[in-house]
C-alpha cells in the first residue's frame, strides 16, 4: 500500500538553550511519523516558514517512498536555490523521509545505506579555558572519561575568542564600526595558539589527538603562518582555517604546511566544496549535514570525498538537533573514509525531550539498533523548552578588530 505524505509541520525547542528546528511529516499510516533535523539556530524563523509555507503545501500528498525525487523537485521549487534558509528546511523534510523508511523497513538508516563498517564512530570534544593550564586539566578530565580526540581553545585576554566559555559576544546594545563590542585582533591570537599547544604536549603527552579550530577569523597570510607554527605539535587536524570566501588560498595553505586541514561548516553550494576535494586541498569535509539539504546530499558527498581521499568529520556542535546526530552518526557508521566525529554531549532535558539520543561511552558514539533514527520527540515536553529571550533572533554577533573592522565569521 502506497503511504503518502499528509502533513508536515515545524516543532520548535531549546531544552539546552539553543534554538533547534525539528521537521515532523505526518503520513497517511496511523502513527507513522518522521523526524528530521532543519535546525539553522540564526534564522530559526525563516527556515520555519520556508517548511510550512512553501513545503508542506509543495509536498503533501506525495509518496514518502520517492526520496530522491522529492529531494530533486523541491530543491529547484524555488527557482534559485541554495543557501542555509532553504537547504535547511529541504533537510528537514529529506530527514524525516529516511526515518519513515527505516521505519517500514523495521532497520536503521545505517542498514538501509549498506550496513556497518564499524561499530561506532570515535568522537571529539572540545576543552577550553582562561589560561593554558585552565585548557590542560579540562582536556585531562576529558581523556580520563575515555575520549581520545581533543579539541583545544584558549582565551585571548580580554577578547571575544571563539570556543572559549569567556567569549565575550554581546548584543546589548547596537553595535557598529564606531562604537564596537566584541573585540579580537586576528595577530595577538594567531601569536598565543601554538603556545598553547606547546603546553599541551608538555602536560599531555603524545598519545592524544589534539585539534584547533580557527573559525575562518584569520586572513589567509597569517592563517598560513599559524599553520606552520603549530607542525611539530602534530595536530590530528586544523579546522576552518580560511572562510568560504577565500577557498582560492587553500592552494597556498596545502604548499606551505603539511599540517592536516579541515574545513566545511559554513559551506551550502556543491561549487564550494568541489575544488577543495577534487585538488586534494583539504583532508577531512566537515559541513553540517542539515546546511547543505540534509542526508540524501551528504551521502554523495561521502563518496565523492572516498575517491580523493578525504576522510569525514561532519559538523557536530550545540546547534544540531539529536536527530541530526542520528544522520550524522548513520553516516559514520556505513561509510569506508570516515574520519572522526564533532560531538556535544546531551544535557539530561535533550534525552528527555529527544527519547533514544545515541549513546557515549568510551569516546565514541554508538547507535541503539532502533528502526529509523531510533529516536522521537516528547511534544509536551518539548514546549515546555521555548526559545530564549534574544533581541535578534538568534543572529550572530558582529566580531570586530579594534579599530571597528567586522571580522569573519
Amino acid at each position: 500500500m502506497t503511504v503518502r505524505i499528509r502533513n508536515i509541520r515545524c516543532i520548535t525547542t531549546a531544552p539546552a538553550d539553543i534554538r533547534l528546528v525539528i521537521v515532523k511529516i505526518e503520513t497517511t499510516e496511523d502513527g507513522l511519523h518522521g523526524l528530521g533535523c532543519a535546525t539553522f539556530t540564526q534564522r530559526p524563523l525563516a527556515v520555519i516558514e520556508a517548511v510550512e509555507k512553501y513545503l508542506t503545501p509543495f509536498l503533501k500528498g506525495r509518496n514518502v517512498d520517492e526520496i530522491e525525487d522529492i529531494w530533486q523537485s523541491a530543491y529547484v521549487s524555488s527557482y534559485w536555490r541554495q543557501g542555509p534558509v532553504l537547504n535547511n528546511a529541504l533537510s528537514g523534510v529529506d530527514m524525516a523521509l529516511w526515518d519513515i523508511k527505516g521505519k517500514r523497513a523495521g532497520m536503521p538508516v545505517y542498514e538501509l545505506l549498506g550496513g556497518k563498517c564499524r561499530m561506532a564512530a570515535p568522537v571529539y570534544v572540545h576543552a577550553s579555558g582562561r589560561e593554558f593550564h585552565d585548557v590542560a586539566e579540562n582536556a585531562r578530565e576529558l581523556i580520563s572519561q575515555g575520549f581520545r580526540h581533543i579539541r583545544l581553545q584558549v582565551e585571548v585576554p580580554g577578547q571575544a575568542t571563539y570556543g572559549t566559555e569567556s567569549d565575550l559576544q554581546t548584543h546589548e546594545t547596537v553595535d557598529g564600526p564606531t562604537a564596537p563590542q566584541n573585540i579580537f585582533e586576528p595577530a595577538d591570537y594567531a601569536r598565543l595558539a601554538p603556545k598553547l599547544f606547546e603546553h599541551a604536549r608538555k602536560e599531555l603527552g603524545e598519545d592524544v589527538e589534539l585539534l584547533h579550530d580557527i573559525h575562518e577569523r584569520l586572513p589567509a597570510p597569517l592563517a598560513i603562518h599559524l599553520a606552520k607554527d603549530l607542525e611539530p605539535f602534530r595536530l590530528f587536524f586544523l579546522e576552518d582555517a580560511l572562510p568560504p570566501e577565500d577557498i582560492n588560498s587553500f592552494r597556498r595553505l596545502r604548499a606551505a604546511s603539511g599540517i592536516p586541514i579541515a574545513m566545511g561548516e559554513l559551506f551550502t553550494n556543491v561549487n564550494d566544496y568541489l575544488p577543495l576535494i577534487q585538488e586534494q586541498l583539504i583532508d577531512f569535509i566537515r559541513v553540517h549535514l542539515s546546511d547543505i539539504g540534509g542526508l540524501t546530499p551528504a551521502r554523495k558527498l561521502a563518496a565523492l570525498c572516498e575517491f580523493f581521499g578525504v576522510r569525514t568529520a561532519w559538523h557536530g556542535p550545540g546547534d544540531t538537533s539529536p536527530i541530526g546526530h542520528a544522520a550524522n552518526l548513520a553516516m559514520d557508521l556505513c561509510i569506508p573514509n570516515f574520519g572522526i566525529q564533532e560531538f556535544t554531549r546531551f544535557n539530561q532535558a535533550t534525552h528527555d525531550v529527544f527519547p533514544g539520543c545515541p549513546d557515549v561511552r568510551d569516546g565514541m558514539l554508538w547507535p541503539n539498533d532502533q528502526p529509523g533514527w531510533g529516536m522521537d520527540i516528547n511534544e509536551s515536553l518539548a514546549a515546555t523548552f521555548p526559545y530564549p529571550e534574544h533581541p535578534f533572533n538568534g543572529a550572530w554577533p558582529a566580531i570586530r578588530k579594534r579599530d571597528g573592522s567586522v571580522v569573519r565569521p
